[in-house]
């Protein structure tokens, strides 16, 4: 179910989201939507992340396991070299 909301947008604003929905054929209402989906998507990818990383912090604080240098140097280089391997455990 959609819902409306609404935004304040100044006039700079308003007129760059006219003048950018002319070029594009599109929409204002559009780009808008688009815009609030790609920021969510990328701050919604952000949070995971860091909520993974803080999974991951927590583990090593409670086990002391990580990788060791040397592995992790030799797997990167790797993969720099186009050569897909999985990450060293």
């Amino acid at each position: 179910m959609s819902q409306t909301k609404g935004v304040k947008l100044d006039d700079t604003t308003q007129q760059r989201l006219v003048a950018l929905a002319r070029i594009r054929d599109r929409s204002p209402h559009w780009l808008m939507c688009k815009a609030i989906e790609t920021f969510l998507e990328r701050e919604e990818k952000y949070e995971r992340e860091k909520r993974e990383d803080m999974e991951r912090w927590e583990r090593y604080q409670l086990t002391g396991e990580a990788i060791p240098h040397a592995k992790a140097t030799a797997w990167l280089e790797k993969l720099a070299q186009g050569k897909v391997m999985s990450c060293p455990k």
